[in-house]
């Protein structure tokens, strides 16, 4: 995982107006990353984890979970499945939590991260 590949989130993330978007095209870069098959975002409802945007092709015995927490409450956990370094899906994590929190449910109100 590179330099390059947090530059190209930034952009995604820079340039997406839905959380949805922001996060299919977060998992899609991920599973493009050298040493990755796969990569979901599952979100945190009420103790439970529900998987939402993935990509690639997943191999459960080689996945990394890392959490993502928003102002410190946890909203889900970012799945990766291959050769993770697991610095660098927590800087993701990091990056895409206000996203996690409103992809998964907003009520209807207009939110922005």
């Amino acid at each position: 995982m590179t330099a390059r590949a947090l530059q190209a989130l930034d952009r995604i993330l820079d340039r997406s107006e839905d959380a949805d978007d922001a996060l299919r095209d977060t998992v899609s870069l991920l599973a493009g990353e050298p040493g990755l098959t796969w990569a979901g975002i599952a979100f945190l409802d009420q103790g439970t984890l529900t998987l939402g945007p993935a990509a690639g092709t997943a191999d459960e015995s080689r996945r990394l979970r890392v959490p993502i927490s928003y102002e410190g409450e946890p909203v889900g956990e970012l799945w990766a499945d291959g050769e993770a370094d697991a610095a660098f899906l927590a800087r993701v994590a990091t990056l895409i939590a206000a996203h996690v929190l409103v992809g998964w449910d907003t009520d209807g109100e207009a939110w922005e991260p």
